[in-house]
């Protein structure tokens, strides 16, 4: 991954315009002729730190956004009706009505974990899939362990992600990375440290913004022009690996 152009995008579990933003980043990505030299790195982001880590499950999405925004129940559910209508449009089918309200931290923290093993964006698109189409509780230990192994986790890394101290410091530093760069919405994509993109924009303005950050890589880097099959090999400055 040392010589791609990275994409580093934060986002949260249960912000729904961020499952939608991933899917029109894609589809702008399938369409960028430099594809195979993109790399996408998931940034933590919780919108809404002060729900409690254990909760009973009772309280849907609709009486949720309803008591956060000071609006009525039937506001609210007008309100998802027109996300899952945009969802839809983006090929992804939303289930607010099973939807759980959780806390994402934890699922954060299994998601950094499964970033250091080339994992990161199978945790992104398990974990999403899961809470909006699946209604599944992602603050619970035993259904993050499941999701885990779904995607090549073992329980027992799924149980280090949620006790090593190491990855919910990961969780932190990624939410103070964002406030130091000014980011107060997710989904926020930015593209080689240099452009961003705010919000589930169509994919038109990601491969715009892709094809304008990449130029500018491209010149300050050098690409292969292979397609490389990686073997035990050794290097000019004498390691052999």
């Amino acid at each position: 991954m040392e010589n791609k152009m990275k994409v580093e995008v934060w986002s949260d579990i249960m912000c729904p315009f961020c499952y939608i933003g991933k899917r029109n980043y894609e589809a702008g990505l399938k369409q960028f002729a430099d594809s195979n030299n993109i790399e996408i790195i998931w940034k933590s982001f919780q919108l809404d730190p002060t729900i409690p880590q254990e909760t009973d499950g009772t309280e849907n999405v609709y009486e949720y956004l309803a008591a956060r925004k000071g609006m009525s129940y039937e506001q609210s559910v007008h309100m998802h009706d027109s996300v899952v209508a945009t969802a839809k449009k983006a090929g992804l089918e939303y289930n607010f009505d099973k939807a759980v309200i959780a806390n994402s931290f934890n699922a954060h923290r299994m998601i950094q974990l499964a970033k250091t093993k080339g994992l990161g964006d199978a945790a992104e698109e398990r974990l999403f899939y899961a809470y909006f189409t699946e209604g599944k509780n992602f603050g619970n230990t035993d259904v993050l362990i499941e999701l885990g192994k779904d995607i090549g986790l073992t329980e027992a890394e799924v149980k280090t992600a949620l006790t090593d101290d190491i990855y919910a410091y990961k969780v932190t530093q990624d939410i103070q990375e964002a406030q130091q760069l000014g980011i107060r919405g997710v989904p926020f994509f930015v593209f080689d440290r240099k452009y961003a993109v705010s919000g589930a924009q169509p994919p038109q303005a990601f491969l715009e913004t892709l094809e304008r950050s990449f130029s500018v890589w491209r010149k300050e880097n050098r690409v292969s022009p292979f397609e490389v099959s990686e073997g035990p090999s050794c290097t000019t400055d004498g390691i052999c690996e």
